[in-house]
């Protein structure tokens, strides 16, 4: 059963916080919330925790994964940006916006889209997650969590239906599902993909 830490959203407690960080170094993976419900979340380099993302999930390697990152300025290192994109992420950053970019050389081709070879980037203004990301200095692999016949609402509901299955869980409280507005990025135009939790009158 997967290990459970209770972290302070607004102020979270370092040594758990370093609990979490030498869970993910040590090839786990773990279920963290974000300010668009919880999200399943492993190290950039492991492979077998991609794969078993996959499997809890039943995700097609057609399914772009996120990069959650600590703050704009990693994401020139994983994702392409011309002048106009980068203004507007500035502009909106942090937030509940998951952008569609094409990816560089440095993001392992296992987690670009097949086809499209874009990946997800976020930003997210959760106190938990900016201490995991500050902690551990890279981004998070990411997806969130949605199984079909289930609603993640608090920690019950995620140990229910996947405590088998991850290393260790985040319990933040009450964590409600609310989907970030999806924007594609990754072609000449802005194309919102999905409406979501992000003001999509900020992209005016």
């Amino acid at each position: 059963m997967a290990k459970l830490v209770a972290i302070h959203p607004q102020n979270p407690q370092q040594r758990l916080v370093t609990q979490v960080i030498d869970v993910l170094k040590s090839g786990g993976v773990i279920v963290y919330p974000t300010d668009s419900g919880y999200a399943l979340g492993t190290v950039l380099g492991n492979k077998n925790g991609l794969e078993k993302i996959r499997q809890i999930r039943s995700l097609s390697k057609r399914h772009d994964f996120t990069l959650m990152m600590r703050d704009l300025s990693h994401i020139g290192e994983y994702a392409k940006l011309d002048n106009n994109a980068f203004r507007l992420l500035k502009k909106i950053l942090p937030g509940a916006y998951t952008f569609i970019l094409e990816g560089t050389r440095d993001v392992p081709k296992r987690l670009l889209h097949e086809k499209k070879k874009t990946i997800g980037v976020r930003v997210s203004e959760h106190g938990v997650v900016q201490a995991l990301l500050e902690e551990l200095g890279e981004p998070l692999m990411s997806v969130s969590l949605i199984l079909e016949g289930h609603e993640f609402y608090d920690i019950d509901d995620v140990r229910d239906a996947v405590g088998n299955k991850v290393d260790l869980i985040i319990d933040d409280g009450y964590c409600p599902p609310e989907p970030t507005t999806v924007i594609n990025l990754s072609t000449s135009s802005i194309e919102i993909i999905r409406r979501g939790a992000g003001d999509t009158s900020l992209l005016e």
